[in-house]
């Protein structure tokens, strides 16, 4: 059959090798999946579960906003924290639902990688046995097939079936790769779910721990203040008091650096960050704005806040290495927070956390990382991401009692000109 020799043994090596290929994967070990309609029915029904749940978070979220936007008493702080804490626990509770709903869908993903094994498989037979046709006439001459036919017509039968064999082994071919192409998609998928699940869970753990911590600050505010209003304002006077040193240190450092900084070294133009709570609405804008008349001696907000509930997930905006973590105290400064060095020579900062333990200094993370857990430690109204831009060679850590840990202080820029 040499009239196809070249086509034909091309074909067979790249058909050993698609084969040699799919066959490590086409019999890696399976388990048993559920039905597609159960899968249906049982996914429809997580789906009304959690949206159920994100009900109740909105109603909850609705009264933490209407308490928050109150004066500042005693009963107000103490309801701010009972709602904090129920919305952690529904947000345990939506985690342990979307765990579920992963499970179901990994089920059907499964599903869908045992049926493109079985499909591969029976390929691989089909083109098996064109295999074992092709090698039957590799070694027949045109010659030889012309003359042991009858007559002319029996002569291009033959070459026909010949040739008609060539294009099926290209179709199975083409087939078989179209079948693998599927199976890695099925086996890409299954692993962002597998990722997604280890995330979910650890979201679970993580805000089971920030409720408990959060009853523990309701019981110590009501022990210090024993429950009297007096009390608790004379507490905030004076956190009041230290929290404006704080602010004023930073302040007057920062505006001399901005003031002798020359804008020119800096990168131009947006999408070199990410969002870090990604769909979380901007609540306060950088620089000098009516909240930051009202809340800054300098009336300037050195960055940008998001509205998140605690216990929200927070990412890295892009690659880096972790400059710092730290915690300037319960009710100063930033509270618990990130920093973040970038190659562009910018630095990000992720304040206001519940958790920063997730990294460490050092640490080399990657856009989309999370990094911490949102919170209202520090100097915050109530919880929110505050999200900074700084330029990264200015940035000093400065111990400025009476916060605790070290402080970040250097050139600030807007962050939604990077976002």
């Amino acid at each position: 059959m040499r009239i196809m020799t070249s086509v034909a043994r091309g074909l067979v090596l790249g058909v050993l090798i698609a084969i040699s290929s799919v066959t490590f994967v086409a019999h890696a070990n399976t388990t048993p999946a559920t039905p597609s309609a159960d899968l249906k029915d049982a996914l429809d029904q997580k789906n009304k579960e959690l949206k159920s749940i994100a009900d109740q978070i909105d109603a909850v979220n609705k009264t933490l906003s209407g308490v928050q936007s109150q004066k500042k008493t005693l009963q107000n702080e103490l309801a701010t924290i009972t709602n904090s804490v129920k919305r952690l626990n529904l947000g345990v509770q939506s985690s342990r639902v979307q765990l579920q709903k992963l499970g179901l869908e990994m089920s059907e993903i499964q599903n869908q990688i045992d049926d493109s094994r079985k499909r591969i498989q029976d390929k691989q037979v089909a083109i098996s046995d064109i295999l074992r046709e092709v090698d039957q006439n590799d070694n027949e001459n045109p010659v030889v097939i012309f003359l042991r036919a009858r007559n002319l017509s029996d002569s291009l039968a033959e070459f026909q079936s010949l040739s008609d064999t060539n294009t099926s082994l290209v179709a199975a071919v083409g087939d078989l790769e179209q079948l693998q192409g599927t199976l890695n998609a099925a086996l890409g998928e299954a692993g962002n779910k597998k990722e997604e699940v280890k995330t979910t869970q650890q979201t679970l753990e993580v805000q089971k721990s920030i409720a408990q911590d959060q009853q523990k600050e309701k019981d110590a505010l009501l022990a210090s203040t024993k429950n009297k209003e007096s009390i608790y304002q004379q507490q905030l006077s004076t956190l009041q008091q230290q929290q404006d040193s704080i602010t004023k240190e930073i302040d007057d450092l920062e505006l001399k650096l901005r003031s002798s900084f020359d804008n020119g070294v800096l990168p131009v133009g947006k999408g070199y960050f990410s969002n870090p709570v990604p769909g979380a609405p901007q609540t306060q804008g950088y620089g000098a704005n009516s909240f930051a008349e009202r809340a800054y001696r300098t009336g300037f907000h050195n960055g940008v806040d998001f509205g998140v509930s605690v216990g929200t997930p927070v990412y890295a905006a892009a690659d880096g290495v972790v400059m710092a973590t730290g915690y300037n105290g319960l009710h100063y400064q930033y509270g618990r927070y990130v920093l973040i060095k970038h190659a562009n020579n910018l630095a990000t900062l992720y304040a206001h956390l519940s958790r920063n333990n997730i990294v460490s200094a050092g640490d080399v993370v990657t856009r989309g990382e999370v990094i911490g857990y949102s919170g209202s430690t520090g100097y915050a109204t109530g919880p929110h991401l505050h999200f900074g831009v700084y330029w990264a060679p200015s940035i000093e850590l400065r111990r400025i009692p009476p916060a605790l840990g070290l402080v970040p202080v250097g050139v600030t820029v807007n962050p939604l000109n990077y976002l």
